[in-house]
C-alpha cells in the first residue's frame, strides 16, 4: 500500500509539473472584449461596464473592453465576427450564439434564484383583469428576441388565440426600464417584463418605477426561465483556457467580495455567478422550436 501511495504521489507531482509548464507557456491575449446587451438601465450599464473593465484589468493585467450591443442579434453577430471574446447573453440569444458563433457557456447570473420569470403586468386601475382583456389594448414589449420581454409572453398569448394584430398598438421599447416608463406615461396599458422572483416582489416594475406608490396587477407569470449566461467564444477558449478560467474566477470574486451587491447588478446580477451547462437551456431551445424563431438583425 505504501508503494502504491508513493507511486500515486509521484504521478500527481508529475501531472502538476506538466500543468504548471503548460500554464506558464500559454500566451496571453493582447486584450479582452466582453459584450453585453442593453437590457435594463442603459446609463447604469455603461457606468458599471467601465468600472468592471477597470477592475478586471487590474486582476488580469490585460486590457479589458466592454462592448454594448445595440440589440440582441447584434451581440451574436459581434461574437461571430470576433469583435467580442466573451458575452453576457440572454437565455435566448445564447441558444443562437451557440449555433452561429460557437459560444461556450461558462457561468450564469443569479439574482434571487438561478432562474427568473416573465410577467405581463398592467396598472391596477386599468380595468384589465385577465390576459383576454388585453385585446384591443396597447402593449409594450422589450425586443422581439427578449425571452422575458417578448417570447415567453407570446407563447402564453398564442394559447389564448391572441397575436399582435389583436392589439390596438404594439411598442418595442428596447429595454425593461423603458417599458415601465411607457406604462407610467400611459403610452400603453400593459407591458411584458422580467421578474427575479415568482411573486413579483423583485419585478422590473418594482426596480425601475419612478413612482414608488404605483400599483400593478400581474396578469400572467411564466414558468422558470434559466438565467442569463456568461459565454466565451470557443476558438478563444481553445487558445486561452487559462485566461478564460482566470476571468471566470475574477468575476465570481468581484461579485462575492463586493460590499454593495448592486455595484455591477446590470451586468453580473445581484447575488451570485454560478457554473452553467448547455443542457440547462434545453427549455429555451424547446420554446425556440415551438415558436419557429429565427434570429435576424
Amino acid at each position: 500500500m505504501k508503494r502504491l501511495i508513493l507511486g500515486l504521489t509521484a504521478l500527481l507531482v508529475f501531472s502538476n509539473a506538466q500543468a504548471a509548464e503548460t500554464s506558464t507557456t500559454e500566451a496571453s491575449p493582447s486584450a479582452i472584449t466582453i459584450g453585453v446587451i442593453p437590457g435594463g438601465n442603459p446609463e447604469n450599464l455603461r457606468e458599471q461596464g467601465l468600472a468592471l473593465a477597470k477592475e478586471l484589468q487590474g486582476k488580469l493585467n490585460i486590457p479589458v473592453n466592454i462592448y454594448v450591443s445595440k440589440n440582441y442579434a447584434g451581440l451574436v453577430e459581434a461574437m461571430k465576427t470576433k469583435k467580442v471574446d466573451f458575452a453576457f447573453f440572454s437565455s435566448l440569444t445564447y441558444v443562437f450564439a451557440e449555433q452561429q458563433a460557437q459560444a461556450k457557456v461558462l457561468l450564469k447570473k443569479v439574482w434571487q434564484e438561478p432562474f427568473y420569470y416573465s410577467a405581463i403586468i398592467t396598472p391596477k386601475d386599468s380595468g384589465i383583469k385577465k390576459l383576454k382583456d388585453l385585446k384591443g389594448k396597447r402593449i409594450a414589449f422589450v425586443d422581439d428576441k427578449s425571452s422575458s420581454g417578448y417570447l415567453y409572453p407570446q407563447v402564453a398569448l398564442k394559447k389564448l388565440g391572441l397575436n399582435e394584430k389583436d392589439f390596438k398598438e404594439v411598442a418595442f421599447t428596447g429595454n425593461h426600464q423603458a417599458s415601465i416608463q411607457f406604462l407610467e406615461a400611459k403610452k400603453v396599458e400593459a407591458a411584458a417584463v422580467f421578474s427575479d422572483d415568482e411573486k413579483g416582489t423583485q419585478g422590473a416594475w418594482v426596480k425601475f418605477a419612478s413612482d414608488k406608490k404605483a400599483q400593478y396587477r400581474i396578469l400572467w407569470m411564466s414558468a422558470p426561465i434559466p438565467n442569463d449566461p456568461f459565454c466565451v467564444r470557443q476558438d478563444f477558449y481553445d487558445l486561452y483556457p487559462k485566461t478564460t478560467h482566470t476571468l471566470m474566477f475574477a468575476l465570481i470574486d468581484i461579485l462575492e467580495q463586493s460590499r454593495n451587491k448592486n455595484t455591477y447588478s446590470e451586468i453580473l446580477g445581484s447575488r451570485d455567478l454560478m457554473p452553467a451547462t448547455s443542457k440547462q437551456y434545453d427549455p429555451v431551445r424547446e420554446m425556440v422550436k415551438a415558436l419557429n424563431i429565427e434570429l435576424k438583425p
